[in-house]
């Protein structure tokens, strides 16, 4: 088999820029929340926490819409590797993250899929049902199929590597969020209990 530098250039400016936009997409949005939990910024600043965390909402699908125009740069600039395009595989795999995706979207909500819990909107219990019931995290791994679906429609060893960059993206920040949900539901919980 060829190198794999035959097939994935590092040095491709758009897989640069992909991989940047990978990376800042959870890194500036964690910001915002972690910032908005402590200082309530964005809420003052919007007079209610519903439009705060409805302007956030469109913040980030703005940079999602960015980011997957970056990653498509990048793998319509890189080569291709028949022996993984695989259109079908590929589509099935983004069909299986799109019913991921929206399916949490449909459980979550606008609200508390885009971070509510930040601003201090918060779901009466923690959703154990489809498709929480499959996966922990079900938005995150089924962009992440999405992303693998799409590298192999297109044949694409890079759109492997930035979809592995994603895996690991997703996995610092789950350490991150996944310890603050845990405790705002034990706190809701003890609340609840002694009113």
């Amino acid at each position: 088999m060829a190198a794999l530098e035959e097939y994935v250039l590092l040095d491709d400016p758009n897989m640069l820029v992909a991989a940047l936009g990978i990376i800042l997409k959870p890194a500036i949005w964690t910001v915002i929340c972690r910032s908005e939990y402590r200082t309530r910024w964005m809420t003052n600043l919007f007079r209610s926490k519903y439009t705060a965390c409805s302007v956030l909402a469109v913040t980030i699908l703005l940079m999602g819409v960015v980011r997957d125009s970056l990653y498509m740069t990048a793998l319509q600039s890189q080569p291709t590797l028949p022996a993984i395009h695989l259109p079908v595989v590929g589509y099935g795999i983004a069909g299986i993250g799109s019913l991921f995706v929206f399916s949490s979207f449909w459980r979550l909500g606008w609200y508390c899929t885009f971070m509510g819990d930040y601003f201090g909107i918060h779901l009466d219990e923690r959703i154990d049902s489809f498709p929480f019931s499959v996966l922990d995290n079900p938005m995150y791994w089924g962009t992440t199929l999405n992303f693998l679906g799409v590298a192999f429609m297109m044949g694409s060893p890079a759109g492997l590597i930035l979809c592995l960059l994603i895996v690991v993206c997703y996995k610092i920040l789950l350490r991150l969020e996944e310890p603050f949900t845990a405790d705002i539901y034990s706190k809701r919980g003890l609340a609840q209990k002694k009113v």
